[in-house]
């Protein structure tokens, strides 16, 4: 997948006869996906591009409608795909604001200037977000800005932590 697309989601079911899908959304309000149009559905080489005619949520779930799926078997040919959506739909972030797909990748090193890896992935814990480093060892650190993270260089790519790698 092209860079400038960011995931927010993938389909998980069908709903209904006239091609609705069931999605597993990963924006923070999970609502929050149906604000964005067109989807870019990619499943191992393959991608395809929809509008959203129509959603909501149903139940603890939420559906949709995409231009162009209007049976039940068409919808289930959508099955595990992942939805994408271009990076610019995206409203821009405030200062020491950060999308976690920027995130990702970034290079992580202590104050005193030891690599300890790479983000890999963020995870949300209620409390706090956490931040996953694989390197050497698997670390987890608390997104907590300054505490922990005192600095964020996107261009640069890299984080600095006040971390002791060892804990």
């Amino acid at each position: 997948m092209v860079e400038q697309k960011l995931c927010i989601g993938k389909i998980s079911g069908v709903f209904g006869i006239k091609g609705w899908i069931k999605v597993f959304s990963y924006t923070e309000n999970k609502e929050n996906i149906l604000n964005y149009s067109p989807w870019f559905l990619q499943k191992d080489s393959q991608i395809k591009t929809f509008d959203v005619l129509s959603g909501q949520v149903q139940g603890k779930a939420i559906v949709a409608c995409l231009d162009g799926i209007n049976s039940r078997n068409e919808a289930e040919l959508l099955l595990g795909w992942r939805i994408y959506i271009d990076a610019d739909q995206l409203p821009p972030t405030q200062p020491d604001e950060y999308y976690w797909s920027e995130l990702v990748g970034l290079k992580v090193q202590t104050l005193s200037g030891l690599n300890i890896g790479v983000v890999d992935h963020m995870l949300e814990t209620g409390a706090n977000d956490v931040v996953v480093v694989e390197g050497e060892k698997q670390i987890l650190i608390p997104f907590l800005q300054p505490e922990t993270i005192t600095s964020i260089d996107l261009e640069a790519g890299l984080m600095t932590v006040n971390w002791d790698p060892d804990f």
